[in-house]
């Protein structure tokens, strides 16, 4: 491919810029913690990484007649028919909160944070040609596809906001709050959480290729399991827990409950789905700085 093509010569010619404004050669060394996220490099190669940005997104709509229309279509068509069978047909509560509205919310978030763990998820796979040729910081690959998919979900986000101010307009009961400032923060824990739990898996796949379809199964039973389709509010007792255990559920109930002034808001939520992603992002660092030493050797 051409976008291959200009990937592969990048750090050739980012080699023979130091070569001439400095008089060096190119001076690779080791990483010496597994904590390191290579943040001086990845600043070092920040062109590159805008070259893996627009990568993935042509790549994604390579050869399609409507293109980038897509990031409002797939949203749309999937809020009308959850609309349909969720609220018309099985009759689940939005509690008051127009059907629409409600599970666009739920939609544009879980879309992005399942879009980053599973396109994270193929980072060593997928990129195993370019790894096996040249050197340039591994960690800008996954880095590259949450910033990607960054882009859609601003795109997927502005479509919502336009539905809320159309429903406000016609005077529908929707107060947007003061939380609404959180939601920079919850968008960064998605992006963090879907790049942590990526990283695991792409690092397990190098070995073991049946966790891709695994993920892939998983991740659309998962929202089934998070508040997308019901409030948290309208589950029994003996269900929330479990739904709760899910820590994309509190990020999901506090962004609409942000927008909406309805469903539910709990500083515990939000704090465990924090944690959680804490945990599971250095968790992914430190096996993807493990594996990314060996991983042509298997993969």
């Amino acid at each position: 491919m051409q976008d291959d093509k200009a990937l592969l010569e990048y750090p050739a010619k980012q080699a023979e810029k130091e070569d001439g404004d400095e008089g060096w050669t190119l001076d690779i060394q080791p990483s010496t913690s597994l904590f390191d996220l290579q943040l001086k490099e990845v600043w070092q190669y920040r062109d590159l990484l805008q070259m893996f940005v627009k990568r993935d997104f042509v790549a994604t709509f390579k050869q399609t007649i409507l293109g980038p229309i897509w990031f409002f279509i797939q949203p749309v068509f999937t809020t009308i028919i959850f609309t349909f069978v969720f609220s018309n047909v099985a009759g689940i509560t939005t509690e008051g909160i127009p059907p629409a509205l409600f599970y666009l919310a739920g939609i544009i978030g879980w879309n992005y944070f399942s879009t980053c763990l599973t396109d994270t998820s193929t980072t060593f796979t997928k990129n195993a040609n370019i790894f096996g040729k040249v050197y340039f910081p591994r960690f800008i690959t996954p880095l590259s596809v949450v910033i990607s998919n960054l882009l859609k979900f601003g795109v997927q986000f502005l479509l919502f906001l336009l539905l809320l101010g159309y429903y406000y307009v016609q005077g529908a009961d929707i107060r947007p709050n003061l939380y609404i400032l959180l939601v920079p923060y919850l968008v960064a824990l998605m992006a963090l959480m879907g790049l942590g739990g990526g990283m695991i898996i792409s690092s397990m796949t190098t070995k073991y290729r049946d966790l891709q379809f695994l993920v892939a199964f998983g991740v659309q039973l998962a929202m089934y399991a998070s508040p997308v389709i019901y409030p948290i509010s309208s589950l029994p007792e003996k269900y929330k827990l479990i739904i709760l255990a899910n820590p994309v559920s509190g990020i999901i109930e506090t962004f609409r409950f942000a927008f909406i002034s309805q469903g539910t808001f709990s500083w515990g939520y939000i704090g465990y789905s924090t944690a959680f992603t804490v945990v599971i992002f250095f968790l992914g660092l430190i096996i993807f700085n493990k594996v990314q030493r060996t991983f042509m050797d298997t993969v």
